[in-house]
């Protein structure tokens, strides 16, 4: 983080909470054009850079070299603190109280950078704001000032990681982000025994959420999006007192949610029946990997093989992102997903890459011929309005939605 049940969506929803609208089209004004830079086709009021930025990572991923004009218009949404809001119409805008910076959209933007590289002012003026905007407790909220949820501050921890900053360095009143998270765990004992909490609710309880559990283990870690492939460990639940035993205890968490339900999660908006929740699982998939619980890992992304092909397409840019940092975590090749290419589908969607224009037309073509959805981004923000009050996992974030 769902297009990333990811931290995108959940941080959507820290910004328009129960003020999302009741009915919305997800497409842009008629007399708005979109710019030729940007990935995706919906609206993106609320996760522009988010899934520019996960486009152009995932790009990164699996060597594809991003358009210069798409990266340029990433650079240039950066305000003049040095953090990047979820969308400037006008770059050349002062950003002010309906474009300001946020730390999800600034974490995603500052691990894209980081990984093309040739972008160290950049990053560096955004990690500063980034710890200027540091919560006592360590960690970070959404917005500057809010409570510190676990997707904000695990997307954080990402974020410094990729900018080699060390996280546990990274200190507010003597309290890094990894005190926040072991704040967010869930003892082994009792209902969702060795998850993490979004945020504590009104009573200061924590409740499981398979969204933030994902996006949790991979900052207890200290990892970002993008996870190499690594060895295996077991994954059993124990008194959370270390980042490390959190994670493992997350991990177990997820393997179990993952198994209960063939291998994939389940979320629901109010009212309406359970669905499968292709962007926390496949955040989860990345989390597992992460910590080496590599066989539910493996059972979960040929799962998403088997069946993500449509969400992907419905979704967008994002959502092609994270099933390719799912397929590139756990050694699955992102250009023969379940007989999909990710890769030039993920091309498709906004400008031919420097290397890969002849795939971008067909790939168009695909995703228009798969597409039947009118939702996308504001079906993630929906599903994530609901788990932002406490009801699921964004993954379980994950976020930051649908997928971009």
């Amino acid at each position: 983080m769902n297009v990333r049940s990811s931290a995108a969506a959940l941080a959507a929803v820290a910004v328009i909470g129960a003020a999302a609208p009741a009915a919305a089209d997800p497409s842009p004004s008629p007399s708005r054009a979109l710019p030729s830079a940007l990935y995706g086709s919906t609206d993106p009021q609320y996760d522009g850079v988010w899934r520019q930025s996960l486009a152009l990572l995932a790009q990164d991923t699996v060597g594809v070299r991003p358009a210069e004009k798409s990266v340029r218009w990433l650079v240039r949404q950066q305000c003049a603190d040095g953090g990047f809001a979820a969308y400037r119409a006008d770059p050349a805008a002062a950003c002010d109280a309906k474009t300001m910076p946020d730390t999800n959209a600034t974490s995603a933007a500052v691990q894209a950078l980081a990984a093309l590289g040739g972008h160290d002012d950049v990053t560096a003026k955004a990690v500063g704001w980034l710890k200027s905007v540091q919560n006592d407790d360590g960690g970070w909220g959404y917005a500057p000032g809010g409570a510190s949820d676990t997707n904000s501050t695990s997307i954080v921890v990402g974020a410094l990681a990729a900018a080699g900053e060390k996280p546990d360095r990274v200190e507010k009143d003597g309290r890094s982000p990894f005190d926040a998270l072991l704040k967010l765990a869930l003892p082994c004992d009792g209902d969702g025994g060795g998850a993490f909490a979004f945020q504590p609710d009104k009573k200061g309880e924590l409740t499981a959420n398979a969204d933030a559990t994902a996006a949790g283990v991979l900052g207890a870690l200290g990892r970002g999006m993008v996870v190499e492939p690594g060895g295996k460990s077991g994954a059993t639940c124990a008194k959370p007192g270390t980042p490390e035993q959190a994670a493992g205890n997350g991990a177990a968490y997820l393997s179990a949610a993952l198994a209960e339900e063939d291998d994939h999660l389940m979320s629901a908006l109010a009212g309406a029946e359970p669905q499968p929740d292709f962007g926390n699982t496949a955040d989860a998939v990345v989390a597992l990997a992460a910590h080496g619980a590599t066989a539910q890992a493996e059972k979960s992304v040929r799962w998403l093989e088997k069946n993500a092909a449509d969400w992907a397409a419905r979704s967008g840019p994002a959502a092609y992102a994270q099933l390719i940092f799912a397929a590139h975590a756990t050694g699955t090749d992102p250009r023969d997903f379940g007989g999909a290419d990710l890769v030039k589908r993920l091309n498709g969607t906004g400008p031919a890459p420097q290397a890969a224009a002849a795939d971008t037309a067909e790939a168009k073509k695909d995703d228009e011929k798969d597409s039947g959805s009118p939702f996308g981004v504001w079906w993630y923000v929906g599903v994530c309005l609901v788990a932002g009050v406490g009801i699921g996992f964004l993954f379980s974030g994950r976020r930051k939605q649908q997928q971009l």
